[in-house]
């Protein structure tokens, strides 16, 4: 409740009164302005000018450290600090010095304290600026940016009076002008906006593989370097907000700094009990891409802390989808590299009164309201021995944890630490039979690794507290935990206990199956690494999570495999064309671009001979309106062959379906120009071909609203469509697994692993063209 004491003085400081009552409802900002205002009263009496009271609300509210706000303060009560810009220069100068005493020369120095800006001083800087712009000031009169103006001027005095300065500015520009004309008062015209889907394309196209730029684009590379994320630079751990300090501190960043040499160092930790999917791709991407950008070196580490969930194939299928979207680990480290050191930091903080052995069960220590352990408190020498014993395998599994002394952002008190487990580790064998959790495991790893900038997801933010505390309580380097957004997508479910149930329930076929959004499963349909880099480049890196649409992939898919997936032709629904004048005694040799909008890139050769196959679709005895391809007195042109195909009899079997067509065939040069010219194969190769749609119906398919029969319940039963006897022309003979190809007027696809010699099985990758269904 508001006392009327606090009320009075803070509408004292020029706080309006609703303003003094919502900031007497935030205990800790009342209590700050409340320190703050009583020591300025003791040096400029019970009476403070709003100026002043304006910098002391802002002191309170703003100063993370508490300590100090007298220090601060003496200078806003003693005038040395009397603007806004001071001010901001002050809190600034305590968060990046936070260890005492602090240096008052240079304090002073920094913030401005006795700098006096002269009007003359202040006239003289902007009589410069105007100059320097005067020729297209009079050209755009008063639409001219002003604010450019400010901008310069202040920057030349960086401590005069922001209301001076553009005072002087109006004058002057008044001066060199006069008055607005009628002119002036009209609007400047904006700048047409491109077409979104032209301007989604242009971005695609314009970032390449690993994010480095083609065009104007920002580039992923552009969003990492230097300044364009605020992060802290090496060894200014300090300066990042929220960074927890302490009398070692500053000696353990010069010993990092020592040994780093100040580089960046990242790392991508993931955890091998599953397979990589597209939001990891994000990680990889800002993970190696923030290292690469900034000239540093980022770490693949794998976080196997939990024997009993990984698998080796696992280990081998991160390495693989690393390197595959363009990444080479500066070192493959794993959390058991670093055991003994683990279990040697957990004895010295339970030495240290910070850590205990606990009996609580699973059960007992779930969620953020559990009671605390009766065993908190229990003696140091105590807990040391009963650590020992767990790991002489003394308890079995759930009897014993060693658990941490601290509260999380979350509220959940005292995390484990340490847990028995009796699973046979896949590197140290049966060495243990306790395992540490990761919230002890990763900081610690971090801080081993000399990490500068630990990068991680937005459900972390939880754990930074403790990732602090911990560094902080063993008195090692602490690197700075940030987080950013996680990446999802629509019509998709990457949860590895999902994907574990789609397989069993025969849905999909496994982790790679081409319907999923894993890393193997895109690589296995024919998305091209560049497209899923570009892809992460255009999401950027954001602290809101993301869920995109996955034709936004697919477009940055068309975009990579336009420029480098070479064309051939294919059949799926084949209907046979028996050519009755072929002009040639056997088959012609047709020579066919690889790419048709660029011949440079070379040709292939195709057979042409008196039977071709076309599609089914390509043809219909009776025209319709708007149909242009083969029909009663209806040519078409066949491509790349420079002939032209006329119906002259329809076989049809007795079922009356039709069975063959035979047509005669003239140059096209020699007549009429078709109005249409459709693919064929002839002497071709019977493949294989998936057709792949999306796995679920609705957009988010885990949302018990939208679906309320569960993930499961959501399978689109058109998901895959394979086609067994579809017909490609002989240039794809020699293709092996994963090349891609554009198929003309079909789509995109790759070659699946399940190719055998003689027997070429194709994934469709992506349409020519967005389905407008699916945008």
């Amino acid at each position: 409740m508001a006392t009327p004491d606090s009320l009075a003085l803070f509408t004292g400081l020029g706080l309006s009164e609703n303003k003094a009552r919502e900031t007497l409802k935030n205990a800790a900002l009342s209590t700050q302005l409340r320190e703050a205002a009583t020591q300025a009263q003791r040096t400029l009496g019970s009476a403070i000018d709003k100026a002043t009271g304006t910098l002391l609300y802002g002191l309170a509210s703003r100063l993370r450290d508490t300590r100090r706000l007298s220090f601060l303060v003496s200078y806003i009560a003693n005038k040395k600090i009397h603007t806004e810009l001071q001010l901001s220069a002050a809190l600034e100068y305590v968060r990046s010095h936070p260890l005492d005493p602090i240096d008052a020369e240079d304090f002073e120095q920094e913030c401005g304290v006795g700098v006096v800006v002269t009007p003359e001083q202040i006239e003289e800087a902007v009589e410069a600026t105007i100059n320097r712009h005067r020729s297209q000031l009079l050209v755009e009169r008063y639409h001219f940016n002003m604010g450019l103006l400010m901008g310069e001027a202040r920057a030349a005095l960086k401590w005069a009076d922001g209301k001076m300065i553009k005072h002087e500015v109006d004058m002057q520009v008044l001066h060199l002008l006069g008055p607005k004309m009628e002119a002036d008062l009209e609007k400047k015209p904006k700048a047409a906006k491109a077409r979104l889907e032209d301007t989604d394309r242009k971005t695609a196209k314009d970032v390449v593989e690993n994010g480095e730029v083609a065009g104007q684009t920002l580039s992923l590379m552009e969003q990492l370097r230097g300044e364009a994320l605020k992060f802290h630079k090496p060894g200014e751990n300090y300066k990042t907000p929220g960074y927890v300090t302490t009398p070692h501190t500053m000696d353990l960043l010069k010993q990092h700094l020592e040994i780093t040499g100040g580089q960046v160092r990242t790392r991508f930790p993931p955890e091998p009990n599953g397979i990589l999917h597209i939001g990891h791709a994000k990680a990889i991407n800002f993970n190696f891409g923030y290292a690469k950008a900034n000239n540093g070196i980022c770490f693949l580490r794998f976080d196997d802390t939990n024997p009993e969930k990984e698998e080796a194939k696992f280990f081998t299928a991160i390495y693989d989808m690393v390197t595959w979207l363009g990444y080479t680990p500066y070192k493959v480290t794993y959390a058991s590299d670093y055991f003994d050191q683990l279990y040697a930091w957990a004895v010295e903080l339970i030495h240290r009164g910070q850590a205990y052995v606990c009996h609580q069960r699973v059960e007992e220590l779930k969620g953020h309201n559990s009671l605390p352990s009766p065993w908190r408190e229990r003696p140091i020498e105590e807990s040391l021995l009963l650590f020992e014993a767990m790991c002489k395998g003394k308890f079995a599994e759930g009897e014993a944890t060693l658990r941490m002394k601290l509260v999380m952002e979350d509220g959940k008190m005292d995390p484990v630490a340490y847990r028995v487990k009796y699973t046979p580790h896949h590197r140290t064998g049966d060495k243990w039979c306790i395992y540490p959790t990761y919230d002890y495991t990763h900081c610690l790893c971090d801080s081993i690794e000399h990490i500068t900038h630990s990068l991680c997801t937005k459900e972390f933010q939880a754990r930074r507290s403790s990732y602090f505390w911990l560094c902080n309580a063993l008195d090692v380097y602490c690197p700075v935990q940030w987080e950013y957004g996680r990446l999802n997508l629509h019509y998709a479910v990457v949860s590895k206990r999902k994907i574990l149930q789609l397989v069993a329930a025969g849905a999909v076929r496994d982790w790679d199956d081409p319907r999923l959004f894993t890393l193997t499963a895109l690589r296995r349909r024919g998305f091209p690494p560049e497209a899923i880099n570009n892809f992460c480049a255009r999401v950027g890196v954001t602290v809101a999570q993301t869920t995109m649409e996955p034709h936004l992939l697919e477009a940055c898919v068309r975009d990579v495999l336009n420029d480098t997936a070479p064309r051939a032709m294919a059949v799926l629904e084949p209907l046979k064309v028996v050519i009755t004048n072929f002009p040639a005694p056997k088959p012609l040799d047709i020579q066919v671009p690889n790419f048709p909008a660029d011949e440079t890139k070379g040709f292939h050769q195709v057979p042409f001979a008196s039977t071709v196959f076309i599609e089914r679709t390509d043809f219909k005895e009776e025209s319709e309106p708007g149909y242009k391809r083969l029909a009663w007195g209806q040519p078409v042109g066949l491509r790349h062959t420079g002939y032209v195909i006329e119906l002259q009899r329809v076989v049809k079997g007795s079922s009356g379906c039709v069975e063959c067509l035979e047509v005669t065939c003239r140059r096209a040069d020699s007549g009429e120009k078709p109005k249409a010219f459709i693919h064929w194969v002839s002497q071709p190769l019977v493949c294989e071909i998936r057709l792949y749609e999306r796995l679920f119906q609705h957009k988010n398919p885990e949302d018990p609203v939208e679906v309320p029969g569960g993930f499961l319940s959501d399978l689109n039963p058109a998901s895959l469509h394979v086609v067994e006897g579809a017909l490609v022309d002989c240039s794809v003979t020699l293709a092996k697994s994963f090349d891609k190809f554009q198929f003309e007027r079909l789509g995109y696809f790759s070659v699946d692993p399940d190719s055998q010699p003689g027997q070429l099985v194709f994934n469709r990758t992506v349409t020519l063209k967005e389905d407008p269904g699916k945008v």
